[in-house]
């Protein structure tokens, strides 16, 4: 019995290991208007953001999805991409704060701080 469930575990955490990497890819390959729309919808939800503010946030999404696509695509080192995506998101926060609630916009924080810690974990 024991057996039998250490491998259903071992199966399902392989399955979701993989499913995660092609999500990850998947991401990357997709166009910048799709990762911005998807990026809204989540936001939207997730945030419950009012028609304006969905509008608003879309637009914002859309501007530095298309200003990550060199920083993806490109050759350089991990550390200057790294850079470069740190430096686009502190640029996209400042722009997002203008439009969120200050409620809004710490749920926001909250769930970054949430995606950087799941994917600490899945690098270790």
């Amino acid at each position: 019995m024991k057996k039998t469930n250490v491998s259903i575990t071992f199966i399902l955490s392989l399955f979701f290991a993989v499913n995660q990497v092609f999500a990850q890819s998947e991401l990357k390959q997709m166009p910048a208007d799709q990762r911005a729309k998807l990026q809204t919808e989540r936001m939207t939800a997730s945030l419950k953001l009012d028609a304006e503010q969905t509008q608003k946030v879309g637009q914002i999404n859309l501007k530095y999805a298309q200003k990550m696509d060199p920083v993806i695509e490109g050759s350089g080192s991990k550390m200057s991409r790294f850079k470069a995506f740190k430096s686009i998101n502190k640029d996209k926060e400042a722009e997002l704060k203008g439009v969120l609630t200050t409620q809004q916009f710490q749920q926001f924080q909250k769930q970054q701080q949430e995606m950087k810690d799941k994917l600490k974990e899945q690098r270790r």
